[in-house]
């Protein structure tokens, strides 16, 4: 009876948020924006055989690692084959450059609104040239794939309809993207990425189906992979959610006859701050020179000694070597680091001035400068606790898939499965947040 009472209220805790202001609309478009996305996904480029580069890509793990990503747009050389990549390396590249260039440093820091949407407008730019380099490359790996153009096509007219068509594609890409971020619910880019990581996963079961069929070892093998998958989505549930809670005192301040403040609280930093982002920053910088090393070594080049550069770089960006992984483990680490140090609320020197500035501070520890000396210190523990647990997570499947031999899910273990458990907790956790910010508190001590 008590249970029937409980799921009772869940129901209409969960009627309740769908009815919450504003929420319904939000979450409508999103998934509108996300259905258009998909939509548009199936629209091929102008005079190509989808056939030969499908099969291609099929034999092809790098190909098909980066398909996975479009959500199968890649395979069927639609418009929006190049995916969200370029607007994800950009954001990258400006915030690299706003560590390193004052001006770009001053207006996110301190120019507020007005600085954040001059370096979107710069970020929007790079995209362009980046789009367009990035299909000018494809479309000359294309040109080159014999059988990939369809007869009597102009080669003048398929470069220059396919570069169009391409950036066009990835600028199309990066709009909804923001408009999800804007108007929607959730991060933009990462939704995209979570959509076409999930319209790949019926593609992989039914690989990995159809090869432990008939071996019955392999599908004990399948057995242990799916528990190792499954243990692996807890420990970045856990490793998401966990944070270090630095114990904050107040003085008590007398205002008239009401008495301010002398409060025990405390501040969370989290384990991992960036969440998601470092691992698809990561991709993001791994998948651009392994793409176009990929589609270079696809042209044939005659002189020997450039070929064999290339080869040698094609191994080293290849995703059956060991190189790949450290290097993978090396920027999840790193990058893990940087988007801390960009997040306003991590860091020490502001942190520690404003507890100054309220009559707050850490128990045992002075105001100023020692403060955040200590809070730089917890942060520097803790952030490199979560970079080292993320960058282990991250190889767990990897390593898995190699030892039981189901190489069908190799792309999704690798990266994926922390990307899609990263984003539903992040997509989950904002909803949360808006009926947080409506005044459904109840719903919430149910979760």
């Amino acid at each position: 009876m008590q249970q029937k009472i409980d799921s009772d209220k869940v129901v209409q805790n969960l009627m309740a948020s769908w009815q919450a202001s504003g929420l319904k609309q939000k979450l409508i478009f999103t998934f509108a924006i996300i259905a258009l996305f998909r939509f548009c996904a199936q629209l091929p480029i102008y005079g190509i055989n989808n056939e030969v580069f499908q099969a291609l890509a099929s034999g092809n793990n790098l190909i098909g690692f980066l398909d996975m990503f479009s959500g199968g747009a890649l395979g069927k050389v639609s418009i929006f084959a190049l995916g969200i990549g370029p607007y994800i390396t950009s954001s990258i590249i400006m915030q690299l450059m706003a560590v390193i260039v004052p001006s770009l440093e001053r207006a996110q820091k301190e120019d507020g609104e007005a600085g954040r949407r001059k370096i979107q407008q710069i970020t929007r730019v790079f995209t362009v040239g980046l789009a367009l380099f990035q299909s000018l490359i494809f479309a000359l790996a294309l040109y080159k794939l014999p059988g990939a153009i369809m007869p009597g096509v102009d080669p003048v007219m398929f470069f220059v309809g396919s570069a169009v068509s391409l950036t066009a594609g990835s600028v199309i890409v990066m709009w909804l993207a923001e408009l999800i971020t804007e108007k929607g619910v959730g991060n933009g880019a990462s939704l995209i990425i979570f959509v076409g990581i999930i319209a790949g996963i019926p593609l992989y079961c039914n690989r990995t189906a159809t090869l432990v069929s008939q071996d019955a070892m392999l599908q004990l093998g399948l057995l242990a992979l799916v528990a190792i998958f499954l243990a692996t989505i807890v420990f970045i549930i856990v490793l998401h959610e966990a944070a270090r809670k630095v114990p904050i005192v107040s003085a008590r301040r007398q205002v008239g006859n009401k008495v301010y403040g002398g409060q025990n609280t405390s501040i969370p930093f989290k384990l991992n701050p960036g969440g998601v982002m470092p691992i698809i920053f990561a991709i993001a910088i791994l998948l651009f020179p392994a793409t176009v090393l990929g589609f270079v070594q696809q042209m044939h080049i005659e002189n020997v000694a450039v070929a064999s550069v290339f080869e040698k770089l094609s191994i080293v960006f290849s995703a059956n070597s060991i190189s790949y992984y450290v290097i993978y483990f090396v920027l999840i680490v790193t990058l893990t680091f940087f988007y801390a140090s960009i997040i306003p609320s991590m860091q020490p020197k502001e942190i520690a001035n404003n507890l100054k500035k309220y009559g707050s501070a850490i128990p045992g520890v002075k105001p100023g400068k020692p403060t955040a000396d200590k809070l730089n210190e917890i942060l520097s523990r803790t952030t490199l606790i979560g970079a080292l647990a993320l960058g282990i997570i991250a190889m767990i499947p990897t390593v898995a898939t190699k030892v039981t031999g189901i190489t069908t899910f190799q792309g999704i273990g690798a990266t994926s499965l922390i990307i899609l458990v990263g984003v539903a907790l992040d997509f989950i956790n904002q909803i949360k947040t808006h009926m947080l910010a409506k005044n459904y508190e109840s719903f919430l001590q149910q979760q």
